[in-house]
């Protein structure tokens, strides 16, 4: 089960730090991204983490403006946002691959086995 956390009402240009807990299983055995499905758009992946850390993918929409990250220790995993604008408006998910699920596959959204609930963000224009 993955359950986020930190959603919420935030005004153009601030931030936000969404965590999402891992229980029943070991996270750090799986790549795993966070996804958005905007208001009349498709859903989108935004950003994914390799099981180790060490490779990570960002979507063009919100490179250099967020950061992934992951707390195998802790079963943990985040998404720090920064610079909100609008346009960010959305219902963020945290999701894990499988087994074999590579880091680009996973934010291509194939592979993608395991999804948490989602949280929502809204950034008032």
């Amino acid at each position: 089960q993955l359950v986020p956390s930190g959603g919420g009402l935030v005004q153009p240009g601030g931030s936000l730090r969404l965590s999402c807990a891992a229980s029943g299983f070991t996270l750090g055995n799986y790549a795993i991204g966070w996804f958005r499905q905007a208001p009349g758009k498709e859903q989108e992946g935004l950003s994914c983490i390799s099981r180790s850390g060490e490779s990570t993918i960002y979507a063009d929409s919100v490179l250099g403006r967020v950061t992934i990250s992951r707390d195998n220790a802790q079963n943990m995993m985040y998404l720090q946002m920064d610079s909100l604008t609008p346009e960010d408006t959305g219902v963020y998910y945290c999701a894990a691959g499988d087994s074999i699920t590579t880091v680009q596959a996973m934010c291509l959204m194939l592979g993608v086995y395991n999804w948490g609930q989602g949280t929502q963000v809204t950034v008032p224009s």
